[in-house]
């Protein structure tokens, strides 16, 4: 490939043009992610134990039920806060893209005793039965990397498979000071490493979509077989009107919020990051 081929790819594509690769199924990346997942100290693909464990116990007292919930957790990863959900005492659901989260999933819930239902699948195609759960639940602010016909296809499956009264609480990153998000361009070329686990060459660059108020971070892979792949994570930043707007259009009512769940850790916990709280 040449030089001006890699200058052209790189240039700011239009907004949601999709990149050429998906790292969620990737063999190798996977395994990466799972490593930095069960990384009890990084606030990456997961956040850090502390967190995770204050933002469950969190979430379940938000439940004015003290009684067996039945709890949906979408994004699931290795079961993190699934098991804090199960040891707690309540019938608990994973979903999760990736086979290599989903498996570590399974196997730790064996190794703990813990009955726990994984799915293995994209949450945005699978079928979810009427009128299920107590709580559903989206943590690490996936809900902002869902575009906005795909956060509708969300939000009426949630809508449809919680009981009535139920609740579905998920985290979203702010809108404010979006300008201190963007991260500078950066290269690597490695033996192996996070990317691929042969010889490569890695572009990182963000742009800033600033009237949606979205940064695409994108990362251009160019690997030993002389192969470029490009992946691209479009954020998504929010007001609490923003979602409370994006809520109402599902039917959900009694919106609420709170925004001192984290720890004021870095521009991506603390006020940074807002929950909220949706009933059906």
């Amino acid at each position: 490939m040449k030089v001006t081929d890699i200058i052209i790819k790189s240039a700011k594509p239009t907004l949601y043009e999709e990149g050429t690769s998906f790292m969620w199924t990737d063999e190798h990346i996977s395994k990466q992610l799972l490593n930095i997942h069960l990384n009890p100290e990084i606030d990456l693909a997961s956040r850090k134990e502390s967190s995770i464990i204050k933002t469950a116990s969190w979430i379940l007292n938000t439940q004015k039920s003290k009684r067996k919930l039945k709890i949906l957790d979408l994004g699931c990863g290795p079961g993190l806060y699934t098991e804090i959900f199960a040891q707690n005492g309540h019938d608990v659901t994973g979903i999760d893209i990736s086979k290599t989260s989903i498996n570590y999933a399974k196997e730790s819930a064996i190794k703990k005793n813990l009955d726990i239902n994984y799915i293995n699948a994209n949450y945005l195609n699978v079928e979810l039965d009427y009128d299920q759960y107590d709580l559903v639940v989206m943590i690490f602010t996936d809900f902002g990397v869902l575009k906005s016909s795909d956060r509708s296809v969300l939000l009426s499956k949630v809508h449809s498979t919680l009981k009535d009264g139920g609740t579905f609480i998920f985290d979203a990153l702010r809108d404010t000071d979006i300008h201190s998000k963007i991260a500078p361009n950066s290269w690597e070329a490695l033996t192996n490493g996070f990317w691929r686990p042969t010889p490569y060459v890695a572009l990182s660059q963000s742009f800033l979509y600033e009237e949606q108020k979205v940064i695409l971070f994108q990362h251009m892979v160019y690997d030993s077989q002389e192969e470029l792949e490009i992946y691209r994570f479009y954020t998504h930043f929010f007001s609490q009107s923003d979602i409370t707007e994006i809520l109402s259009t599902k039917c959900f009512s009694d919106v609420s919020f709170q925004q001192n769940v984290l720890p004021e850790d870095g521009m991506w916990n603390g006020n940074n990051v807002i929950f909220a709280i949706a009933t059906k």
